[in-house]
């Protein structure tokens, strides 16, 4: 079974990376940050494409949100990590979409599109087949820097994730959404709670500490609510 890294193994990781004139300062520390990331490390010996699998194992080990046999869509799932832990935990099928190619993954079916085009909800009604157990949106606009524009951006695609959520999670269903911390999420926790029965906030671990993304996670689903 696949596990996140051991405190041992965080601790003993202490790569140097030297500095060159052909690397900018933040490709460096960029660098430097991968290459002593334990996430990284334990997703190249696992089989995972990125190191974010690990944030779905983590929330799913305290929240139980896969379950043999369930049916699950990934939306920004590029490279495939998710949808990977997603297979690899049972789900009887995994619809992934990404606007970016994402690599063939046994078990799922991939889709490359645009979450935004308002064509999308019913391609991704007709590819799910039925009802979803479980809706998880790893999906993040490119950041630009400014906290409250940034904030705003990742909420439009989370409150577009959870109007589809409602729409085709089967009663009982768990939703799964990236945010970042910013203190705009008011309305949409509020939605939340009328429709779920348990509504939570997470880090898993695996986030790294000086990120501002954090998970809100509602299990429970109540249609008609």
């Amino acid at each position: 079974m696949s596990k996140s890294p051991s405190m041992s193994s965080k601790r003993a990781l202490t790569v140097r990376v030297k500095k060159t004139k052909n690397r900018t300062p933040a490709s460096h520390a960029w660098l430097q940050r991968q290459l002593n990331d334990p996430y990284v490390a334990a997703a190249q010996a696992q089989g995972y494409r990125s190191r974010a699998a690990f944030k779905l194992i983590e929330l799913d080990d305290r929240h139980k949100l896969l379950r043999k046999g369930a049916r699950v869509l990934d939306l920004g799932a590029a490279p495939g990590g998710w949808t990977q832990v997603a297979v690899q935990r049972g789900a009887h099928s995994v619809l992934a979409l990404d606007l970016l190619p994402i690599d063939p993954i046994h078990g799922a079916v991939i889709l490359q599109g645009d979450f935004n085009d308002p064509s999308m909800p019913e391609v991704l009604t007709a590819a799910l087949g039925g009802k979803a157990d479980l809706v998880m949106s790893d999906m993040a606009p490119n950041t630009t820097g400014h906290t409250a524009t940034d904030h705003l951006r990742i909420m439009g695609l989370a409150e577009l994730a959870l109007d589809f959520a409602m729409e085709v999670l089967t009663e009982g269903g768990s939703f799964v959404a990236k945010l970042f911390q910013g203190g705009s999420e008011g309305e949409m926790l509020l939605r939340l709670k009328r429709h779920f029965a348990s509504v939570k906030h997470a880090k898993p671990p695996a986030s790294r500490k000086g990120s501002s993304e954090l998970y809100v996670v509602a299990t429970g689903f109540r249609p008609g609510k």
